[in-house]
């Protein structure tokens, strides 16, 4: 059952046009097959392995969605989760020390939906205190004592962490006794150097004797140790989406290719066992893995992301490293549609709304809005649900008299429609066809 509080977050984010956060299982179509595959996979990160997978799919066919979905799937299962979105000015790939300081910003746990790296680490330094107390060679009440063997835990949980980033363990143990000295400013800009943000100050670097600020190859380092502090906080492992890589197409030529390799060094330091604990999902469009701006410029890497995809779209294997999403056909959109109607009327007059948007208006208002996009059902989804939601039940549900049949007739402009949407809009007349002359 689904809570008052969650439904309407769900119904308002699709009010807008974007994927929700959270309760995507609520929504979900045609992704069945995928699931057994994930557990297996999650599963096999929590026991220490490490996974790196590919979504490929057009604009509009779900890659988003399948990654927020598998993300509460991570969390009930008491992972972490980071969704990181490239772009060639913010998150540039080859810039891994962005990408690393990113996924900080945005790690999330169960318990936490934003901004989950203090939390993580506070309740890790509570967990070895208590290791420590139970060894039974330290008394709780002698804070130096427990302070020093604290400390000496840590250093020997990080093990191979501190020798090839000894900053990553300096600045824990700083960051624990400006803590325990009250000096929270400190500890602050502490954490806040741990997860990458530039411009610290010099006073706060001093204090842990660290110096500069993390680079693209203390971030893999700097990342090894974060993945140890979560197992051992009690989380079984990270989700790591990095979402939109298609964006690399649109970079100049040498940050693309720099970028590709960064994603084959991703790739194969994943597959070298560097970060157990870890699973990378990236996603993309066909023309990124296929084309040749994409993955193909770089054949190391198109050779281990190297699916077919000949075979009838029914054998698709989920386990390969590279899947596809088919998007959405009539059936599924209608579907959803249905979903979401249910969901809506269970917050309001279940009755009523079930009776004036009934399973036939559903579906004449798939038909009607995939038609105003050109008959393309894949990219229908954001704006039929948008429509749906914002002009027909919102106002079955205000106002009693209200019936679509009779007093809504749909309208679509340009003004309201991303790109990909506007480009497959049908024109409304021959003035809207534009020829090249």
């Amino acid at each position: 059952m689904i809570s008052k509080q969650r439904r309407e977050d769900i119904i308002d984010a699709l009010r807008r046009g974007t994927v929700p956060q959270y309760g995507l299982d609520a929504l979900a179509v045609g992704l069945a097959r995928f699931e057994p595959t994930f557990s297996e996979e999650l599963q096999k990160v929590a026991r220490g392995g490490s996974q790196f997978k590919a979504i490929r799919g057009e604009y509009g066919s779900g890659k988003t969605f399948i990654c927020r979905w598998l993300r509460e799937h991570a969390h009930r299962m008491g992972f972490a989760c980071a969704e990181v979105q490239v772009s060639e000015t913010e998150t540039p790939l080859h810039r891994l020390e962005t990408v690393y300081r990113r996924l900080m910003e945005r790690l999330t746990t169960g318990d936490s939906s934003s901004g989950a790296f203090r939390n993580v680490i506070d309740a890790w330094f509570f967990t070895l205190e208590e290791d420590v107390i139970a060894q039974g060679e330290t008394h709780p009440d002698d804070a130096e004592a427990l302070v020093k063997a604290t400390d000496a835990l840590m250093e020997s949980r990080l093990g191979e962490v501190v020798k090839s980033a000894p900053a990553f363990g300096l600045t824990l143990r700083a960051y624990r006794h400006a803590m325990l000295e009250g000096e929270e400013e400190i500890a602050d800009g502490l954490l806040a150097w741990m997860a990458g943000q530039p411009n610290i100050s010099a006073a706060v670097k001093r204090y842990a004797k660290i110096k500069g600020d993390i680079d693209h190859f203390g971030a893999l380092s700097f990342l090894q140790g974060v993945l140890t502090i979560l197992k051992d906080s009690g989380h079984p492992g990270l989700l790591l989406v990095l979402d939109e890589v298609e964006t690399l197409q649109r970079m100049r030529s040498d940050a693309r290719d720099k970028s590709l390799n960064a994603l084959r060094q991703i790739m194969d330091e994943v597959d070298a066992g560097r970060f157990p604990g870890l699973y990378v999902l990236i996603t993309g469009t066909p023309p990124f893995f296929d084309g040749p701006m994409g993955v193909q410029r770089l054949p190391p890497l198109a050779q281990r992301l190297a699916v077919d995809f000949a075979t009838e779209a029914r054998f698709d294997n989920p386990r390969a490293v590279q899947i596809r999403l088919h998007g959405f056909d009539t059936d599924s959109l209608e579907e959803v549609g249905r979903k979401v109607r249910d969901l809506y009327a269970a917050g309001a007059g279940e009755e009523r709304i079930g009776g004036r948007v009934d399973d036939g208006y559903v579906a004449d208002l798939a038909r009607a809005v995939t038609g105003s996009l050109g008959g393309k059902v894949g990219i229908a989804p954001r704006i039929f649900l948008k429509k749906l939601i914002g002009e027909v039940l919102d106002r079955v549900d205000q106002f009693e008299d209200f019936d679509p049949r009779q007093h809504y007739a749909l309208t679509i402009n340009d003004s309201e429609l991303n790109p990909v949407e506007r480009a497959a809009k049908a024109a409304d007349s021959v003035d809207d066809i534009e020829l090249d002359l």
